[in-house]
Order: C-alpha cells, then structure tokens, then sequence
C-alpha cells in the first residue's frame, strides 16, 4: 500500500527525570531502592519513584505497563488521585462502565437522528447491495474497502458504549475529524506538498470509501469493534466481527499541532501527520483531549517475532484533497475476538515497544 507506516511519537526520547536520576545517583543507596512489585533494583533507568510516599516500580512492572518514563511529577497506584487528566491515572483500576443506554450513547457520539440518516441509510445500502453485484479486483491496484457494521443494533450500542468509557476515563471527547484549535497549528498548514520526498496520493474511489465510512458513523452504523480493559495493556481494541483485508478500520484524529511545540510533551499518543523538509512545519496529531477509536490501539512489539506477528493493521499517510490524513487499514484479514495492532515506530524507532507484550 506505498510508503512506509508513519511514526506513532508518543514523545520523544527525553533525558530521565529528576525523580529517576535519584535512583541512579547523587539521591542516597542504590541498593535500598527497589521495586515494589518485583523486588528488584536493576534496570534503574527505568525504576520510578512515587512524588508521593517515595516507593520505587519499574515501569514495565507497573499495571498497565508505562512504555517510557513519564516526565514531571508521577504517583504509584496507592497514592493515585482519580483524575482521568494527570499521571496519577496509570492505576490497575478497572474502569467504570459508560451506561448501555440508547439515548446518552446518541448524544455522546452526536448520532444523526431523523428521516434523513433513516434515508440515506437506506440509499447507502442500496447502493452497497448494486456494488456487490459485479466483484471486478484488479491484481495491480487493490481498493480500500468499507467497515461492515453489526447486524444487531444491540450490539452496535455496545461497541459504541466501550469506546465511550475508555473515552471518559482519559478525560478525552468524541472525535471523529481532525480538529485545529486556536493557538495551534491552522488548517492552512495542513499542506500535503510539504512532505520530505512527497506523500501518496488517496485514489478518488478509495476517497468516497473513507467518506462513506463517516457518513455510516455519523448515523450510528459502527465499525465492528470493543475497546476492552486489559490490566497489562490497559484500553486495547478488538475486532467484534470478522474483518477482511484492506478494510479502512479508522482515520486518526486529534487536536493537530506543530511538533516543535510538542517535542517535550508528555502526552502518550502523538501521531506525526507531517513529516516536513522544514521541520518547523512538521505536523502531529494530538488525540489527548478529541479522539476516536484509533487512540486505544495498541502497538506491536518490535523485538521479538512474535511480537511482529500480531500487527493486523497497517498505518498509512495519505494526500487527501492536498491535505495530509492517517488511516489504519488492515493489512489481513482478521477473525472476530482478535485484538487490533500495528507498528508503532515504521521506519523509524523512537518509540520503546521492548515491554510491550
């Protein structure tokens, strides 16, 4: 499908903190600090210390893991405050349950209610059901095909309704666009021929697939998905039907900035939209306070065979109307029960995957 994945950033790889710089030297013995959890005090560049009662985990021993240390201030999971915006919320905590009610489930996701959604729902089947009559694939140019949404209304509520407590829980709203908020990055500098070496182009028909699959979301009909709580993990994806190869999974979204003002952010799901000849003009997308789906995710690890073979989506820049977007696709095809991953670092490591499970 073209170029390389994109980089996943995260962050960028940052000298440690203080608080870690303490276990390694200059802040008592080393032998009197040790994790919690494991007992152990090697890997010291990695063994936190809690701002608040002084007790030291490693982060790979934390429950879900954290894949680097985090800057500033940070809080084990017995001195955690409930506050879904601060670091204190890496905490094993199973979280609560968005309620699987029709009507607040419609109104956090903005569903389109009305004869007009009932329309064109109906016109888009017709129209799905005319396209599957005649199955012309080119060997040479494979086309992008749409999510196929649950049958059962029911279940479609509870997709729906897993995304959204993973959503509260990390203080995020629903989004499904890219979002320019004042004081950042605008829309105008969202220019696809800016790329170092050029980005591939979005062929029209595969356009008026990624369109139909927002028009479907905008009326409730949901990719087949579940965001589930894995204590290790913490909020992962899985497929809750049946997907096949090239199917568009979702677009990554988020609050879109230059990564210049991002370089030393804290935030865990930076995605690069931008990779600029000038790197002043390089873009990433922020999805800590408006996201989707794509946020919850999960990447694969890349130092280990097994690891490698659990991606089943691969994730592509594409020049969309001169305007750079990211799609996750998969990149086979995937039984119902399977959880979603993919590369987070592409081409390039900066993003540590070395205690991803």
């Amino acid at each position: 499908m073209g170029p390389a994945t994109p980089l996943r950033r995260r962050t960028r790889a940052r000298p440690a903190t203080a608080r870690v710089q303490d276990v390694r030297g200059g802040g008592g013995d080393d032998d009197d600090i040790r994790c919690e959890a494991c007992g152990s005090g090697e890997s010291a560049a990695e063994l936190l210390l809690c701002d608040g009662c002084d007790r030291g985990l490693h982060i790979f021993c934390l429950r879900p893991i954290l894949p680097r240390v985090p800057a500033g201030d940070w809080f084990c999971p017995s001195c955690a405050s409930p506050s879904p915006h601060s670091k204190r919320s890496q905490v094993a905590k199973k979280p609560k349950q968005f309620p699987l009610v029709q009507t607040k489930i419609v109104d956090f996701f903005k569903i389109q209610r009305g004869p007009a959604a009932a329309a064109e729902s109906s016109e888009g089947k017709k129209r799905k059901r005319k396209a599957g009559g005649i199955r012309l694939v080119s060997k040479k140019k494979r086309k992008l095909l749409p999510f196929n949404p649950s049958d059962d209304p029911a279940r479609r509520l509870r997709q729906m309704a897993s995304l959204a407590t993973a959503l509260t829980a990390t203080g995020a709203v629903f989004s499904n666009e890219l979002t320019y908020v004042p004081g950042m990055a605008p829309r105008s500098a969202n220019r696809a021929a800016l790329e170092s070496g050029g980005m591939q182009v979005l062929p029209k028909e595969d356009v008026e697939t990624l369109n139909l699959c927002k028009r479907m979301m905008a009326r409730g009909e949901w990719p087949p998905l579940l965001v589930v709580y894995d204590p290790i993990e913490g909020f992962t994806v899985e497929a809750d039907r049946f997907i096949k190869d090239l199917t568009i999974i979702t677009e990554y979204v988020g609050d879109v900035d230059y990564l210049t003002r991002r370089e030393h952010d804290d935030g865990d799901s930076m995605m690069t939209l931008l990779s600029a000849a000038t790197p002043s003009r390089s873009l990433v997308i922020c999805p800590d306070k408006r996201s989707n789906i794509a946020r919850f995710i999960n990447g694969i690890n890349n130092h280990t065979p097994d690891g490698r073979k659990k991606q089943n989506l691969k994730c592509v820049r594409f020049d969309v109307d001169s305007e750079c977007r990211v799609l996750l696709v998969a990149n086979r095809d995937i039984s119902k029960g399977e959880r979603l991953y993919y590369d987070y670092n592409g081409s390039e490591h900066e993003y540590p995957t070395h205690h991803f499970v």
